[in-house]
Order: C-alpha cells, then sequence, then structure tokens
C-alpha cells in the first residue's frame, strides 16, 4: 500500500513538472542578410612636396599629404535566427477550449473543401488542424510571433569581392617641425594641408637665418609613427638679402615719410623680392585708407620714382 502511494507521488511530480516545463512550440527559423566591408591598412606614408631644393625666395608654399594604402574586402553576412513560442502554463486556459473549436473548423473546412474541390487556402484546411492540436496539448503552447524569442543558430560569411583602395589627403591644419641651424620650430599647415613657409617672418627673424644654410622639414603621425623628412637648402644669395628684406619690412613704419615708403618698395623690387615688395605696397594703402590726401600723394610718389602703378584695393566693386 505504501508503495502504491508513493508511486501515484512520484507520478503526480512528473506530471506538475512537465505542465511547469512544458515544451516551446518552433517556428520557422528566419535570416537575416547585409553587406559587410572589412579595410585593411597595408600602408601608411607621409609625402613632402618642397618643390625646388634650393629657395632662392623667402615664401615658399609647400605641400604635405597623408597617403595610405587599405585592402577592401567585401563580405555578405547571413545570420539564421532558430525561433520557438516559449511555454507558459497559463495560457492553456484559453488555448485549450480555442483548440478544440479549431480542430472542429478545420474538419469542417477540409469536407467543405472537398465539395469546392479543393479550392480552399491551406490557412483553413491545415492550419486551423495544426493550432488546433497545438492548443489541446496541455505541454504546448500555439504558435504566436508576437511573443516569439529567438537564438542564433548560425552565421555565415562569404567573401564576395577584394580589391586595393588608395587615399591621399592633405596633412590638414598639423603640426611640421622645421630645424633651423640649432633651433627647432613648429610651424602648422591650412586645412589645404598647404605649410607657408616664410623666413622673413613667424620665428625665424628671431634668429640669424642668413646664418643657416638649409632647414629640416618633418611631419610625424603619432598614431602609428609614421614620418616624413625633407631638407630645403637656402641659396647663399637670398641669405645675403634677408636682413635687409626684414628691416625694410618690419621697421616703423608710421615714423617715415612718403618718399621713405616708397624707396622701401622700390628696395625691396630690386633684391629681386616682388611678393614682399607688392604686400608692403598694399600695406601702406591701407595705412592711409583714412587719409585719402597722403594715399594719393603715395601712389603718385610710386608711380614717379618707382614706376609702380598701385591702387586702393576697397575702390573696387
Amino acid at each position: 500500500m505504501l508503495n502504491r502511494s508513493a508511486h501515484a507521488s512520484t507520478c503526480a511530480t512528473l506530471c506538475v513538472a512537465l505542465l511547469l516545463a512544458g515544451c516551446a512550440n518552433h517556428l520557422p527559423q528566419r535570416s537575416e542578410n547585409e553587406a559587410r566591408t572589412e579595410r585593411k591598412l597595408l600602408d601608411h606614408s607621409l609625402r613632402i612636396e618642397v618643390g625646388e631644393p634650393v629657395l632662392e625666395l623667402p615664401q615658399r608654399r609647400i605641400r604635405i599629404f597623408d597617403q595610405k594604402t587599405f585592402e577592401v574586402t567585401d563580405f555578405e553576412v547571413t545570420r539564421r535566427y532558430d525561433r520557438y513560442t516559449p511555454y507558459q502554463p497559463w495560457r492553456e486556459l484559453y488555448e485549450i477550449p480555442l483548440g478544440a473549436v479549431a480542430i472542429v473548423a478545420g474538419v469542417g473546412a477540409n469536407v467543405l473543401n472537398v465539395v469546392l474541390l479543393g479550392n480552399l487556402p491551406e490557412s483553413a484546411t491545415r492550419d486551423w488542424i495544426s493550432y488546433g492540436f497545438a492548443g489541446l496539448n496541455p505541454f504546448l503552447n500555439t504558435e504566436s510571433n508576437g511573443r516569439s524569442q529567438q537564438n542564433l543558430a548560425r552565421l555565415e560569411e562569404q567573401r564576395r569581392d577584394a580589391r586595393l583602395e588608395y587615399t591621399s589627403l592633405p596633412w590638414a591644419e598639423r603640426p611640421v617641425q622645421v630645424a633651423a641651424g640649432s633651433e627647432l620650430h613648429e610651424l602648422s599647415t591650412d586645412r589645404n594641408g598647404v605649410l607657408r613657409l616664410n623666413l622673413l617672418d613667424g620665428p625665424f627673424p628671431e634668429q640669424d637665418i642668413s646664418q643657416i644654410g638649409r632647414l629640416v622639414l618633418q611631419v610625424r603621425d603619432p598614431e602609428d609613427g609614421t614620418q616624413a623628412d625633407a631638407v630645403l637648402l637656402v641659396s647663399r644669395n637670398l641669405r645675403s638679402k634677408l636682413l635687409e628684406a626684414h628691416d625694410l619690412i618690419f621697421d616703423d613704419l608710421e615714423g617715415d615719410d612718403v618718399e621713405q615708403w616708397v624707396h622701401r618698395v622700390k628696395r625691396l623690387s630690386e633684391l629681386g623680392l616682388e611678393e614682399e615688395a607688392s604686400e608692403l605696397e598694399q600695406s601702406l594703402i591701407e595705412l592711409t585708407r583714412n587719409d585719402p590726401d597722403l594715399q594719393q600723394e603715395f601712389l603718385r610718389a610710386l608711380m614717379q620714382d618707382a614706376g609702380r602703378q598701385a591702387r586702393d584695393p576697397g575702390e573696387d566693386g
């Protein structure tokens, strides 16, 4: 009698456990497709375009490029998911009665389908019956896309294409080290990757640049240590002009008269520094903008004594 009671208790416990655990109702597998591109850096270099190796003029525009070579590989990625409806015992309270109704409806639909020569949709003849049996099964919930869950079953990657890709971008707004003798100066490129080197401006006049025979330019990418160097020689002829040209440009302008202004512009032109002469000329025109009479006097003297014809750019338009 005791053994029979223990056996009954074990069976009851097992039934309750099965009822609580239940079975997941598996849904059709779902797939996702996407394209993925992988870029692998093969080579990284910096290029400094100094132009002519010898400086004959104090100003030089130097272009710097950041160049990279990539191996670009395209993949097609497919992810396959196993989908299922998790079991919840309390849903059986309404699924069992609905399952019975669905079986009756499915059987009726199949009978009617015979009369209609098989013209009823499969969702009525087969799906109703499948839904009904799932509903009557106390250890299985009916399919539900709304509360379905999924697990990644398989990941497939297929290589589609591989190619080399080259980029050459300006070294934009990045530092450039310029070694002039024992001094090291840090300059910067503009947004187009152009370094505007001017031996008459910036940090160079602070040292005796006329004694410096060469400039060493260096750029370095701190991310991977890639660097490039270039050397610019300063001609002896240019070095002999730098000190005089610096004084002509930067000595006090307001303390001089018109005759001295014209002399400065004319002398810079005679030294072969035409760009600097034009810049000084425009600076003097701007300086005299609020004194039209003085400005006209300067322009007349510039034409008579230096043979240079200039005009106020503010008059354009």
